[in-house]
């Protein structure tokens, strides 16, 4: 066994990334503090081929030097807007036919082993302030919540790791994943 150089992982040049197509899925930052976060969802956007990142409220926006120490260059690849209030980015997307879900733990949340998205409709998921999480009124717009399953002590994953659960999963169940 012998680790692949970059020449042989084959991955493409911005540009390219720019034109391809997208896996469609949209990632909401719901007022997440942590720029490192922010670059984290940039950098698992690119690896994943995610259609575009809304980032909200006090989520901070590219470009800036924090974000880069976890994006690694992918605020420069994956498409972003920002729109400042949550409720009016979560709205916007579901006039563009997204079906909206927000990623949190609610007394009718749907575990996510067992959402099964369907391949021809398109998905936001919306991901909360790490000590807040999502906000009650984007919970009361979304189509529905999607919840981790967890077992330890703790109630919570880190942001950054929710969000490469969650569209892993996603992704692995409609198989959009590029081959």
């Amino acid at each position: 066994m012998q680790k692949l150089s970059m020449d042989q992982l084959n991955r493409v040049d911005v540009d390219t990334f720019k034109s391809q197509v997208k896996t469609p899925l949209v990632i909401v930052l719901d007022n997440v503090r942590s720029m490192h976060n922010v670059g984290s969802a940039f950098r698992t956007a690119d690896a994943f081929a995610i259609d575009k990142i809304v980032l909200c409220g006090i989520t901070a926006t590219p470009p800036h030097r924090e974000i880069e120490k976890t994006a690694l260059g992918a605020t420069q690849s994956v498409t972003w807007e920002y729109v400042k209030e949550s409720v009016e980015a979560v709205k916007q997307l579901k006039e563009q036919g997204y079906e909206v879900y927000a990623i949190e733990q609610t007394n009718n949340s749907i575990s996510l082993e067992k959402f099964q998205p369907l391949t021809n409709k398109k998905y936001a998921v919306v991901f909360g302030n790490e000590v807040h999480g999502v906000d009650e009124e984007i919970i009361a717009l979304a189509d529905g919540t999607l919840e981790i399953p967890q077992f330890g002590t703790k109630h919570s994953f880190n942001v950054s790791v929710t969000i490469g659960i969650v569209l892993w999963d996603l992704i692995n169940k409609t198989k959009f994943i590029k081959k």
